[in-house]
């Protein structure tokens, strides 16, 4: 939410274009927020699964992490909290953006392509919100705070899962129709919001509700586009050398002066040498996951000791047995200014083989198993691995699972298949089935709400 600014102001804004592109990159930049994408969505997404443990020492809960590892949830948590007031901060600068944007004269094709991006950019942040909490508030337009019954009857009402789910098709079509192709833009708009990345998240969002046609046709627009492919070294996907490359649908961008707040630190190998806090940290169970040969495993996983890919040693003397391997910056190899706090490693929001997933799980769906089976062994190839003879709905979901491990997708997927009961008591937990599905609403927002925010079932 954000109010509006006073009409002298706003005229003597709209005056100038550039302006207009300043608004799409502070909408962008909201990406980068330490609330965002760091640490909290790393514990609501990563930590909560059978992926990744807690990480650490014991004696650093991170806040809140320990309880996340542990599936006790509760509404106080500040990693739930900080989801949503990112979100919500996001999503305020996009109707902001959006608002204004329709008023500049700038030239037409550029102002739709600006409001293309944007609603992106509020259809993903809606997409993380409807996957974390279910059905929420939906807020497409500037809103005065001074508006007391407009606030209290849209800022503070939840709309229905399903009601949330068709905002987020609706500005993703409209993105669809207002964004050029990957190959479109400029060399200097790399990494821009493209036609393929609202295809793609599209095609994800039609998985989650199980539209498998939808599912299978959007995702069949990006793998026959051209535009994407795999990289032929799976290990250099999440590094520097792999940003921005055939294999990247959309990525969070980051540079040293302007970085993701403290994405890698949180992840960073702990001990002696200190390279970071030592959270998240691969679980066994994902360690035992991988077939032999499969060269996803060494890939994802720093295992103590090994030297590192860049020719950096992991000693004995670290704290954990494992790290993310997708987190880790090199010092030496990738630009690097001795600030572990705010790095210029970009994070990858949606791949091209997440996409080939997403197109082998609907074919399955649909009867295609031909087609599932293919797509499935083109990503099996690239790990090394030979050819599966025959496919299921459990061998896609376990390729899934390593393609996508410690990419923050792992807990919605077991939630979205039904798996989450089992895989948690193999881990030792309990998910309560009825309750655990979403988390539940931060206390602060019911409270500022005055109540009026409804809390999910089983929470307090």
């Amino acid at each position: 939410m954000s109010c509006r600014t006073k009409p002298s102001r706003s005229k003597d804004f709209l005056a100038n274009p550039d302006n207009a592109r300043q608004l799409v990159t502070g909408a962008y930049n909201k990406n980068l927020d330490y609330e965002t994408y760091a640490f909290s969505w790393i514990g609501v997404t990563s930590i909560t699964s059978d992926d990744a443990d807690k990480g650490s020492t014991p004696g650093d809960n991170g806040t809140d992490k320990h309880q996340l590892d542990n599936l006790d949830f509760v509404s106080s948590s500040l990693s739930f909290n900080e989801v949503w007031k990112s979100r919500y901060g996001g999503i305020g600068r996009a109707n902001k953006a959006i608002f204004y944007l329709d008023q500049f004269n700038i030239d037409a094709n550029l102002k739709s392509r600006y409001i293309g991006e944007v609603k992106f950019l509020r259809a993903l942040w809606y997409f993380d919100l409807v996957r974390c909490f279910g059905g929420v508030p939906i807020i497409t337009t500037e809103i005065d705070i001074n508006d007391e019954e407009t606030v209290n009857n849209t800022v503070y009402i939840r709309k229905s899962k399903q009601e949330t789910y068709a905002q987020i098709e609706s500005d993703l079509v409209d993105a669809i129709d207002r964004l050029p192709l990957k190959s479109g833009y400029a060399p200097q708009d790399l990494g821009k919001v493209t036609k393929g990345a609202a295809q793609a998240l599209l095609a994800k969002v039609y998985l989650y509700q199980e539209k498998w046609q939808q599912a299978y046709d959007m995702a069949g627009n990006v793998i026959t586009s051209g535009e994407y492919a795999l990289l032929g070294d799976y290990a250099q996907v999440w590094r520097q050398v792999g940003e921005n490359k055939s294999e990247s649908i959309f990525e969070i961008q980051a540079t040293l002066t302007n970085g993701i707040t403290d994405y890698t630190n949180v992840q960073g190998p702990r001990g002696n040498p200190d390279l970071g806090w030592g959270f998240n940290t691969p679980s066994e169970s994902l360690m035992n996951a991988y077939e032999p040969g499969d060269l996803r495993k060494e890939a994802t996983i720093i295992f103590v000791p090994s030297v590192l890919w860049d020719g950096q040693v992991a000693p004995t003397t670290l704290t954990n047995p494992r790290y993310n391997y997708k987190a880790y910056h090199s010092s030496i190899a990738e630009d690097w200014d001795n600030n572990k706090s705010v790095t210029a490693k970009n994070v990858r929001v949606l791949k091209y083989s997440d996409l080939l997933l997403i197109r082998a799980e609907a074919a399955f769906h649909i009867g295609n198993t031909g087609e599932a089976l293919d797509r499935i062994n083109e990503i099996r190839n690239r790990a090394g691995l030979a050819d599966a003879g025959a496919v299921t709905l459990q061998s896609i979901w376990k390729e899934r699972r390593l393609e996508m491990a410690m990419e923050h997708d792992r807990w919605f997927d077991l939630v979205r298949t039904g798996q989450a009961a089992s895989a948690m008591a193999a881990n030792g937990k309990n998910f309560i089935v009825g309750r655990h599905e979403v988390f539940p609403i931060p206390q602060e927002q019911i409270s500022a709400s005055g109540g009026r925010l409804a809390q999910n079932p089983g929470y307090n």
